[in-house]
């Protein structure tokens, strides 16, 4: 016969089990989540970001479209008159295999880090939301940048290259080193990019749940999460809103050093040093070409593309989350 004091260490024992279990269905919920976030957003836009990747790389073929107001609509119909509509695609095969683990990866890390970061109401501080950000940035862009960078080299090709093929021009150009070339100007972009965009994204999200908008931005005032603190979810047109804007914030702080970021991933050795640019090499060669504009070439594209895509990837992140049952 059992003792009163084993059946409760079996109880204790067997809620235990059944919470772990429950936390690693929120975690692998979460990580879809985020993964089918990421490959919606970058969908939409992926003939967007094509055009900028050309833009940004100086492209002899393209370059020319930089100096128009609408040069990128004139660059997607050269494209499409040289290559097909398929090539307005080209890499994104590529993409959507580095943003699913990229986006699952970061939606997840912000949820974690934020969670330890921020334990109460009074640690709610911008600060700590930047930096959970910028932590989850740096994670996840660490985790993915091999794929990044052969999307890239395959994005500023005008003639069909396989995945293989460019996978070994890269290798040969210096190894395994070689998929980590821009990678340190990548890693400090992303640090302010993402901890802009999320901590943006939560601050405009608290500003559109307040009392005086919620009658107009959120779906169901009486919902609550489990932890009883009141948390709306906001209409699809409020959502769509603070992502755009949380996105175009984030673009502004960081597309200099993405600029630099794109020159270094395409840039070869040097012939007689046998060297690469370093990051400040780099930026001195895109200022003596172009002065300071040089450093926001594809910017009105960038805007153009950002919006839609962060819109769309905290949009379907919420929404995702809300079918899965995650907290």
């Amino acid at each position: 016969m059992t003792s009163p004091r084993a059946e409760e260490v079996n109880k204790n024992f067997i809620r235990e089990e059944q919470q772990k279990e429950r936390n690693l269905s929120q975690i692998w919920r979460k990580g879809l989540a985020g993964g089918l976030a990421g490959c919606a957003a970058k969908t939409v836009v992926a003939p967007l970001e094509r055009v900028k990747i050309l833009f940004q790389t100086a492209h002899f073929g393209y370059v020319r479209h930089t100096t128009h107001w609408l040069g990128f609509v004139h660059a997607i119909q050269a494209i499409r008159q040289n290559h097909g509509n398929q090539a307005l695609f080209q890499g994104h095969s590529v993409t959507l295999l580095r943003i699913f683990p990229y986006a699952a990866i970061n939606f997840l890390a912000y949820d974690q880090i934020r969670a330890t970061l921020i334990t109460s109401p009074n640690h709610e501080t911008p600060f700590r939301r930047l930096i959970s950000g910028s932590l989850a940035g740096a994670i996840s862009t660490s985790c993915t940048y091999p794929f990044e960078l052969i999307r890239v080299h395959l994005a500023v090709q005008t003639k069909d290259i396989s995945l293989i093929a460019t996978c070994r021009e890269i290798y040969h150009d210096g190894g395994f080193a070689s998929f980590y070339r821009g990678y340190a100007p990548t890693l400090l972009g992303i640090l302010p990019y993402a901890g802009t965009s999320f901590s943006t994204h939560d601050v405009i999200g608290d500003w559109l749940r307040s009392p005086k908008l919620a009658p107009y931005t959120a779906l169901d005032p009486s919902k609550q999460t489990q932890s009883g603190k009141k948390r709306l979810q906001l209409t699809a047109v409020a959502e769509l809103t603070s992502g755009a804007l949380a996105g175009l914030v984030a673009q502004t702080v960081s597309y200099p050093l993405e600029i630099i970021r794109r020159r270094m991933q395409v840039n070869r050795r040097d012939m007689q040093s046998g060297r690469r640019a370093s990051i400040f090499q780099t930026a001195r060669t895109i200022y003596l070409e172009r002065g300071m504009r040089g450093f926001y070439l594809g910017l009105t594209i960038g805007y153009i593309k950002i919006m839609p895509m962060v819109a769309t990837s905290f949009f379907v992140y919420d929404r995702m989350k809300a079918y899965l049952g995650v907290y």
